[in-house]
């Protein structure tokens, strides 16, 4: 296998996956396969690894409950950071209030209901829900309405100016017309945007909206630093991947990815539906521990 990446002693790598269409398989959950493969890695070896996602903690965390890593959960595209340890909320990049209000007013202008993601008292996400409710997000309410750390508000005009911090504003529906007002914010609005094809339902378009510099590739960078971790190797499937595999030391595209995706990629694995990420981290870690024995035995046979 040709991991185009060879290690020096003394490195530390921070290996981070996406989860829907990369880590996660069709039915969106861990398989047994890479829960086991990957914390045997983590316990045995102290692999460093973590995922970066569009998820929110209220869906990352029971998804992520089988790997037992340590490390902070990137979430909501790097708006912030859940603390497994502490429950909490961390590094939460704040959308201003001003652009919250003027978001919300393009949202309108497009005839688009929107969902705001605000962080309450650091370890609660509620959401509010502004316009008529589509069958598609009445299904993605009725999915995530059970979950302990999101609560929804739906219709409420007095949530419009909450006091709690907004990390995210999104939107589901028409591309065309997702399109249009995510031309319309970045002409006249200090904000990041990501429009992409959702990848459970390809025929459903998704805008989120972030605050400006807020990506996954920003999150990882600033763990990376934290970890004091000298190479990062990202995994991803979509255009909202981009990013953090631009960043990385080496960027592996699971077989499914988008063209886009594999395009950026140093490599290509399995499909996620065939355990790709957790395949590719059991060969990666063979090749290691086969180069570091050959070089001992050089070294030992150069003594001689």
């Amino acid at each position: 296998m040709a991991i185009g990446m060879a290690a020096t002693r003394g490195t530390k790598t921070l290996f981070v996956s996406d989860l829907d269409g990369t880590l996660l398989g069709a039915d969106s959950r861990v398989s047994d396969f890479t829960a086991h493969a990957i914390n045997q890695l983590m316990g045995d070896y102290g692999m460093l690894f973590t995922v970066a996602t569009s998820r929110t903690p209220a869906t990352v965390v029971p998804i992520m409950s089988g790997i037992n890593t340590s490390l902070p959960l990137i979430t909501m595209a790097g708006a912030a950071m859940w603390n497994k340890d502490s429950s909490k909320l961390e590094n939460v990049q704040e959308i201003p209030a001003n652009a919250v209000e003027a978001l919300l007013t393009v949202m309108e202008r497009y005839g688009l209901s929107t969902f705001v993601y605000r962080n309450h008292a650091g370890n609660m996400i509620h959401t509010h829900h502004f316009g008529k409710i589509s069958s598609a997000e009445q299904e993605f309410i009725d999915r995530r309405s059970h979950l302990p750390l999101k609560r929804f508000f739906l219709g409420s005009e007095a949530c419009r100016h909450s006091p709690d911090a907004t990390m995210l504003i999104f939107a589901m529906g028409d591309g065309n017309t997702l399109k249009c007002a995510q031309e319309d914010m970045a002409s006249s609005i200090p904000c990041k945007t990501l429009l992409y094809h959702d990848a459970v339902n390809p025929s459903l378009c998704l805008l989120e909206v972030y605050r400006r510099g807020c990506s996954k590739a920003a999150a990882v960078q600033r763990l990376a630093r934290d970890l004091g971790a000298d190479r990062i190797v990202t995994f991803g499937d979509n255009l909202n991947d981009v990013e953090m595999m631009n960043i990385a030391t080496h960027a592996v595209a699971v077989q499914n990815a988008l063209p886009q995706v594999k395009a950026i990629a140093h490599e290509v694995t399995l499909p996620n539906t065939a355990d790709g990420v957790a395949r590719w981290l059991l060969a990666h870690h063979q090749s290691e521990r086969t180069r570091d024995v050959n070089s001992s035995r050089e070294s030992f046979q150069s003594s001689q």
